[in-house]
């Protein structure tokens, strides 16, 4: 019997008004069939799936939770970014329920200004002074689910939010690390993530120990790549704690305007060793998605980019199969 609940989600995944659905499937009365008015005979609901690019199952399954996501930017897409969350959702059941992941540990604070949250939250995680390793890495470390944005609602721009006391965030694999940053200073409940996410990324008493006042440009770069953030970026943190005066600051930026800084692939390593494990026992992606009820793209759009196909040599974070 078909979900009415599921074949919204699955229409909006899709980009889809029920009029375009009706028409691609060459059915009748599909807002009827999403209000629960009417129920679609067997056949009509193969045509709906197969119009949408789901296995037929996925229109009958139970209810799937709503999220409520956070969005950095105002891009398109976010009905179907926020779709694509929702089916992210079943995905980390299915890991939870198979292997021990980290659990959360991304407190909340009430009334933290930015700076002040993210020198807790270092300090909480053990790393007060020293630059963030991969930030992908971090946030799964300490239990946030880290997906792809899927390519096809990219336009959405990175998001985050919490379920049932899990924290997510989905991000672009290519431009991850700053992106990483804002999206935890959103989690903790900041006033300003992208504030929060220089302060984390660039902490105030670190740099005030080890940046000398008014660096040259070379000196800025130097201290950058240390910091794993562009220069300009450390140019304009150091501006704002008194580091860097106002006419070096402009000298500084405008030497550095010339420069080329590509964007930091992160990957993830909670993800893939998963997946190296579950190949060890021989379940392959398409046996995930058939579990799921997913068609194996749609899974492949929550793992873009952050999957390597080898085993990297990470070891300090290795999920435990549940027995």
């Amino acid at each position: 019997m078909l979900t009415p609940s599921r074949l919204v989600l699955a229409r909006t995944r899709r980009g889809l008004t029920a009029a375009e659905l009706a028409r691609k499937a060459g059915v009748a009365g599909v807002a009827d069939y999403e209000q629960g008015r009417r129920r679609p005979r067997p056949a009509t609901t193969l045509k709906l799936a197969a119009a949408l690019g789901f296995p037929a199952p996925f229109l009958e399954g139970d209810e799937v939770p709503h999220v409520d996501p956070g969005f950095t930017g105002d891009g398109p897409d976010r009905a179907r970014a926020t779709a694509a969350a929702r089916l992210a959702l079943g995905f980390a059941g299915w890991l939870d329920a198979r292997f021990a992941l980290p659990d959360p540990d991304v407190p909340t604070w009430e009334h933290p200004d930015p700076e002040t949250a993210a020198t807790m939250l270092r300090a909480r995680w053990g790393m007060p002074h020293r630059p963030a390793p991969t930030m992908v890495h971090l946030l799964e470390a300490h239990g946030v689910r880290v997906f792809s944005l899927p390519p096809d609602c990219a336009g959405a721009g990175p998001f985050s939010f919490r379920h049932a006391g899990t924290p997510f965030a989905f991000l672009d694999p290519a431009d991850a690390r700053d992106a990483a940053a804002r999206e935890l200073g959103r989690l903790t409940g900041t006033s300003d993530p992208h504030a929060f996410a220089r302060a984390f990324l660039l902490p105030r008493a670190a740099l005030l120990a080890s940046v000398p006042r008014n660096p040259v440009t070379e000196q800025v770069r130097a201290h950058a790549a240390t910091w794993g953030v562009t220069p300009l970026a450390l140019a304009h943190r150091l501006h704002d704690l008194g580091l860097l005066a106002p006419g070096r600051h402009t000298t500084v930026c405008a030497n550095l305007a010339r420069d080329h800084h590509p964007a930091r692939h992160e990957t993830s390593q909670l993800l893939t060793k998963v997946f190296t494990a579950l190949r060890a026992r021989g379940t392959t992606p398409h046996h995930v998605a058939r579990h799921l009820h997913l068609d194996v793209e749609e899974l492949n759009g929550l793992l873009f980019g952050l999957v390597l196909t080898a085993l990297p040599g990470g070891r300090h974070l290795t999920p435990v199969p549940r027995r």
